[in-house]
């Protein structure tokens, strides 16, 4: 007999759950599971820029990669904002994620995010110029950004391939809205002092009932940023993990789990008359009514940032965390 789910309304059976994993994979052709540090890539013809516009040295930076790449023939892409920049080709960012064999990202980490939501058409290449703060992503310095794009042209350098994670919003059974995230997925309320009930299950069994202000479900990427702070523990990206975190539940007892990462996440919103919303890795907001499902699972997409320094994951947490030190 089939168990019905406390989550949704429709009754799960043993089959319905590779269905679920089918129905995230069915929008993008399946890659299966991603390998880090992988095979290196033909050099790139067409390389997008896109750029912090905040910071003036973003664009003053941008003008030397430009040049810098034109030399070698290889054709430029940029937002309406760089078009000043002589002989490029102004796109909109979604369409230079889709054509670029390349895409240098000029900012901090929140900027590389941007650009990792817009990637689920393929494989999506990312070369990260830090000039913003911490930088776990974004770790190439200003004064190495020539010279790292001169190792991408020489073949030195290595794919980090990080996986993402695809995620639904069904209001009645009809989905309302789809995304990927890098880092993670947050359903949070409002500034009201009332925490929320969110009716979770996986793989279609029943978990519990969190009652919190929220509920944060992350990659091993993410690990390190909004879980991090709710208690999640830090997850080197190569692990095949997933990560629940509830933000400042009503039970104590109410841990962070971690999960595999083939597993079907699902939430549903209780919480009549109060203002909820799906935070997508900490810069698109998606409002949620009563009653709504979150699904997330893996997505069969991966960005893959290229590395043209070896580090290691130890090595980054030490020096980003400032571990040891006094």
């Amino acid at each position: 007999m089939a168990n019905k789910s406390l989550v949704g309304s429709r009754p799960f059976t043993p089959a319905t759950v590779p269905q679920l994993r089918l129905a995230f994979a069915s929008r993008l052709p399946f890659r299966g599971r991603p390998t880090l540090n992988g095979p290196l890539l033909q050099q790139p013809k067409i390389v997008g820029l896109v750029v912090r516009r905040q910071r003036a040295e973003a664009a003053a930076l941008a003008g030397t990669l430009a040049g810098h790449l034109r030399s070698r023939g290889v054709t430029v892409l940029v937002e309406q904002e760089m078009a000043a920049l002589p002989e490029v080709q102004v796109v909109d960012k979604a369409a230079m994620v889709r054509s670029a064999d390349l895409i240098v990202v000029l900012g901090g980490d929140g900027t590389l995010l941007s650009v990792a939501r817009l990637g689920g058409v393929r494989e999506l290449h990312v070369l990260g110029i830090n000039l913003g703060g911490l930088g776990f992503l974004t770790e190439v310095s200003t004064d190495d950004a020539v010279p790292a794009l001169e190792r991408v042209f020489a073949g030195d350098y290595q794919l980090d391939r990080r996986t993402t994670l695809a995620v639904r919003v069904l209001r009645r059974g009809a989905v309302v809205a789809s995304s990927q995230v890098l880092n993670d997925a947050v359903i949070n309320k409002s500034a009201l002092a009332r925490i929320i009930d969110l009716h979770t299950s996986v793989d279609g069994e029943y978990l519990c009932i969190y009652k919190a202000d929220g509920l944060i479900v992350a990659t091993p990427t993410g690990s390190t940023a909004y879980s991090l702070s709710a208690g999640g523990p830090l997850v080197g990206p190569g692990v095949a993990v997933m990560l629940l975190a509830p933000i400042c539940p009503h039970t104590l007892t109410l841990r962070p789990l971690v999960l595999a990462d083939t597993s079907v996440v699902r939430v549903q919103l209780r919480a009549p008359d109060q203002e909820v919303f799906l935070t997508l890795d900490g810069q698109e907001g998606i409002p949620l009514l009563d009653g709504d499902v979150v699904e997330v699972a893996r997505s069969p997409h991966v960005v893959a940032l290229v590395r043209t320094v070896a580090r290691s994951v130890l090595g980054v947490l030490r020096d980003k965390l400032h571990w040891g030190e006094r």
